[in-house]
């Protein structure tokens, strides 16, 4: 069966990760474009601007943070990036990446585990 895993997208690239796919909606910070090795960038299923300023990676506020950006994943715009994501992770493996140093309490962390639970 198929994995999706999370990894920092300021890793070197494993011959492991499959599909590499940005979940950030902001470009990572002093990365270049052909240093990141993405398949895809897909902004549009990230935590609003609102949510991710809300909740500024503060753990004790990860819990909240993943019910409310969960309650997002429902929103057309995002149900259709988020959907893309689960056809993606159907089929191959799937490596979410994203700039956050704190990999256990980030939405790559939320979507993968959405994800093992929509595949």
């Amino acid at each position: 069966m198929p994995k999706v895993t999370c990894r920092r997208v300021y890793e070197d690239p494993s011959p492991k990760d499959g599909t590499r796919v940005l979940v950030d909606r902001i470009w990572p910070r002093g990365m270049r474009k052909e240093d990141a090795h993405l398949d895809e960038w897909l902004r549009e299923v990230a935590p609003s601007t609102e949510l991710r300023r809300w909740y500024g990676h503060e753990p004790e506020r990860f819990s909240e943070f993943r019910r409310r950006y969960l309650a997002e994943l429902d929103d057309p715009g995002r149900r259709e990036a988020a959907e893309h994501l689960s056809e993606l992770a159907a089929h191959r493996r799937l490596t979410l990446l994203t700039a956050t140093k704190d990999l256990e309490h980030s939405q790559a962390a939320v979507l993968a585990e959405w994800l093992a639970d929509a595949v």
